[in-house]
């Protein structure tokens, strides 16, 4: 029954609540929603079942370079100095101040905005050129190295964030304060999913072993802001099953299962046409998904069908629940069912006072199953369709951080860094963007954070710039009012 029918039913627009108004007014798009899903399920045994969910109209916007992103975020600011941006200098000159000249009025944590003296710290292990292209990288990475043929490297990163929470949701939502969409849920809404069984949009967290990072993961991170929240990411555990719930009870099978859903499914329409509420069209398909996934998930981590030499891939921990291998595989896993963004954040790479130690360790835990993901998605044809992202909130500083004398660690540096791109139409073997002698200051190209995400919306199909979400009075989108395609790093 349609809003008109209640109105001629009621006598009159007097006897009609302004919010059953226009929770009716929205009941239609929830119904056709619900619709689709119960039709979807019905059909599930035809071979014509189209699967998925359609994106908006119009989407994608042109033809997309990269169908599915992954996105391998190292929390806590990888020092771009030891590991992807080699400078003489940096070696011949350790123990120097860096000159105030180079230093300008660069913004600087408060832990050593103040300080008297700035020296130079060498990278901590040599650089090596790798591949046909001769890209440069430190030693520490040796299988992302074996692929540089494969990779491209941004050295001209920038960003005005020198905080780990604020350079995190600056990269991942637009906005250095929480509130706004993630790139993922931001894709979710635009373009879709692409199957019924799983979640467009999944994220996976892990750490280095010894947790030395203090750096937490919010779950705003991956969250849908204003969007409706079905968009948001799906976070799957480190430890017992990937989703709480999935599981029916003891006692419940699972055509009681679909039956109890069926019931529900009912009640939430009738809510749904009295009120219009957008959250109950999401608690529908919610439940939808749950249901499938009962099925689906339990094949996804079963890693029985994975050929041993796989495996060996991606390290001795692939079979560890919770490691930065274990997930990668499942990102991989993920993305060749029809997860559209894969979201893995890796936490331990803020080396304040242990650099000389724990950097290493981190290259350790992520170089391995980092090269394995690229070329396990190359091996299988999905590398030139995949758009793989790996980096962090910021870089490190060129100068030590603690006695100047005997400097431990290095601080957050945001004005310049360094992430690499493989796949998803970006240009193979290629450097984009430098930096001076002290990899202080960008002296060509500059990729700003806003710059980034408009590229890797571009190759995914989406202009930045007409995806947006009308939210108290204005018109968002994830790259504000900001942001352009780097046309240098897309082949």
């Amino acid at each position: 029954m349609d809003a008109a029918m209640k109105l001629s039913r009621f006598g009159g627009w007097h006897l009609f609540s302004r919010r059953r108004l226009f929770g009716s007014a929205g009941a239609g798009i929830g119904s056709v929603a619900l619709a689709s899903l119960l039709q979807r399920e019905a059909a599930a045994s035809t071979p014509a079942t189209v699967k998925g969910q359609p994106g908006l109209p119009g989407l994608p916007h042109h033809e997309p370079k990269a169908k599915r992103v992954v996105m391998l975020w190292q929390g806590g600011g990888p020092s771009h100095v030891d590991l992807f941006d080699p400078k003489t200098a940096l070696i011949e000159r350790g123990g120097q101040d860096i000159p105030a000249s180079v230093r300008g009025q660069t913004r600087l944590s408060t832990m050593s905005s103040g300080y008297a003296k700035w020296p130079v710290v060498s990278p901590i292990k040599p650089f090596q050129k790798y591949g046909q292209c001769g890209m440069e990288l430190t030693t520490m990475l040796p299988r992302m190295g074996s692929l540089a043929d494969d990779l491209c490297l941004v050295r001209s990163m920038n960003t005005e964030a020198v905080n780990h929470a604020p350079g995190v949701t600056f990269f991942l939502s637009g906005a250095q304060v929480p509130g706004r969409p993630s790139m993922g849920a931001w894709m979710n809404y635009g373009l879709g999913c692409e199957t019924d069984d799983l979640p467009a949009f999944v994220v996976m967290t892990s750490s280095d072993k010894g947790k030395s990072c203090g750096q937490l993961f919010f779950d705003y991170y991956w969250g849908s802001g204003f969007l409706p929240s079905r968009f948001q990411g799906v976070k799957f555990r480190n430890t017992g099953d990937p989703v709480p719930y999935l599981a029916n009870p003891q006692g419940v099978s699972r055509e009681a299962r679909r039956a109890l859903l069926d019931d529900l499914a009912a009640m939430n329409a009738a809510h749904l046409a009295d009120y219009g509420d957008p959250e109950i069209d999401t608690r529908i398909a919610q439940y939808e998904m749950a249901y499938r996934m009962q099925a689906s998930v339990p094949d996804l981590v079963d890693f029985s069908d994975e050929p041993q030499h796989v495996l060996d891939r991606y390290g001795p921990d692939v079979k560890t629940k919770g490691t930065f291998a274990y997930n990668c595989l499942i990102a991989r896993r993920l993305l060749e069912r029809g997860t559209r963004f894969v979201q893995l954040m890796h936490a331990g790479w803020d080396q304040h006072n242990n650099l000389f130690s724990k950097l290493e360790e981190m290259c350790k835990d992520t170089d391995a199953p980092t090269a394995a993901l690229i070329q396990d998605l190359k091996d299988r044809g999905l590398l030139d369709d995949t758009l793989v992202v790996w980096g962090g909130e910021f870089g490190r500083t060129p100068f030590g951080q603690g006695d100047p004398n005997n400097p431990k660690g290095r601080d957050h540096f945001g004005r310049a860094f360094s992430w690499v791109l493989a796949g998803g139409g970006v240009k193979p073997g290629h450097v984009y963007g430098s930096t001076d002698d002290y990899a202080w200051n960008i002296t060509a190209d500059p990729v700003h954070v806003h710059d980034m995400q408009a590229t890797i919306m571009h190759l995914a199909g989406i202009d930045h710039t007409k995806l947006t979400f009308r939210y108290q009075g204005r018109q968002f989108r994830l790259t504000d009012v900001h942001g352009h395609v780097v046309k240098g790093v897309i082949a």
